[in-house]
């Protein structure tokens, strides 16, 4: 078993120095770094076997193609699906888009209801507001705690016939809140609605599987789980993939063209329109067995010591507060200081060779739930360490003390 510092040699950008600091890379929530295994990955697919998928009979295309549907039978197996149930995306964004314009287009009716949380990464918001503005349903938010965990009496009083589907968060990208995605399953299910999970922030931290969540789709992104940027996953039941409309037209997710009609190809093919992000697929696949390598044990360990030893030595500084404390978390640190803008603390953070992100994380109705604009967030992954904490907080005191001054 490699250690930390064994495992921190795979992934090339974290030895880089930054303004004549070591990097201390806490922004895994907005996208984690690259293992060399998935970079050497993607490097080969270009240098050795570029060539456009499906249909081709020459070598380089039959060896793309057997890449490409290899990642795709990658990712099914990662979370207990069929490989048919998989259809590449650009990301989760693209996907939760895919589901709300299908919903939109064919089963959204006025009146209908649409639910999701406070805690909604925008991705999961607008997409369904544009899709409630098109059909004349509602979108409806279930609120959440003061410690951010869902509230799931509340949750439970919205649902109605009238609810359509769910579209929930699995891991908060704003508060690190684990929600039960099984129990809002049950719950919703059991009132008639379809239920969508935007797992973008769980797929890297511990296991998945669908079969056992009994979700209708599921939707990540690649690069938040050592994976490149553009490529995407959205699984969903086969009836659902069968029923939804494609999203987009062009080639090669048809089965017959005329100036009379189209029919189009069996899921996942239909809703994959176009050239697909082949290398991306390949470094996605590559970034899956590095993750399986280092053991979803191994990692939640080494995130569970990060997310105690950071909440403790944060919470030891005077003046700050820490941004959502449910009892169930993973490893996202969100803070405010009392009179320092998140924006600032960012920036002198920066100085010091330390990366977190301040804002509000594409999560505004949440901060408005909170009262606040903003917050700092430093958001782990098991490549960190308590000594990059250490500094973390050493360098919070002295940002602290110059901003009062």
């Amino acid at each position: 078993m490699k250690t930390v510092c064994q495992i921190r040699r795979d992934f090339p950008a974290l030895a880089q120095i930054v303004h004549g600091k070591p990097l201390a890379y806490l922004d895994n929530a907005a996208t984690s770094q690259k293992p060399q295994q998935v970079i050497d990955a993607v490097s080969h697919f270009y240098s050795h076997d570029n060539a456009n998928v499906h249909r081709g009979i020459h070598a380089l295309s039959e060896r793309a193609t057997a890449q490409f549907e290899a990642a795709r039978q990658n990712v099914a197996n990662f979370i207990n699906a069929e490989s048919d149930n998989i259809v590449f995306a650009r990301g989760t964004t693209d996907s939760i888009n895919l589901v709300a314009a299908g919903f939109a287009q064919d089963i959204l009716k006025p009146g209908d209801e649409i639910l999701v949380s406070e805690m909604e990464h925008h991705s999961n918001i607008v997409p369904w507001q544009l899709a409630a503005a098109r059909t004349g349903a509602k979108v409806i938010a279930a609120p959440v705690c003061d410690d951010g965990s869902l509230d799931m009496a509340a949750f439970a009083t919205l649902l109605s016939p009238r609810t359509k589907i769910v579209a929930i968060v699995h891991v908060s990208n704003a508060l690190g809140t684990v929600n039960p995605v099984a129990d809002i399953v049950e719950l919703a299910h059991a009132a008639g609605a379809a239920v969508l999970i935007d797992g973008a922030q769980a797929v890297a931290h511990g296991p998945v599987d669908v079969q056992a969540l009994g979700c209708d789709f599921y939707a990540f992104s690649g690069h938040k789980m050592l994976g490149p940027t553009g490529i995407g996953v959205l699984y969903g039941k086969p009836e659902w993939l069968d029923r939804l409309p494609p999203y987009q037209g062009g080639g090669d997710m048809i089965r017959s063209v005329s100036f009379a009609g189209t029919t189009f190809a069996e899921p996942p093919s239909k809703f994959e329109a176009g050239t697909p992000h082949i290398a991306g697929a390949v470094g996605l696949g590559a970034a899956i067995d590095y993750i399986r390598t280092v053991g979803f044990d191994r990692i939640a360990t080494n995130e569970k010591e990060l997310l105690d030893y950071g909440s403790d030595m944060l919470q030891s500084i005077p003046g700050l507060r820490l941004v959502g404390t449910a009892p169930k978390k993973s490893a996202v640190l969100s803070f405010v200081v009392a009179g320092a803008h998140p924006h600032d603390i960012g920036t002198i953070l920066d100085r010091e060779g330390i990366a977190i992100r301040a804002g509000h994380h594409c999560t505004q109705p949440l901060m408005t739930r909170f009262g606040i604009p903003a917050t700092a967030r430093a958001s782990l992954m098991f490549y960190n360490t308590t000594e990059e904490l250490d500094r973390l907080g050493q360098a919070l005191g002295k940002t602290i003390r110059l901003l009062a001054a």
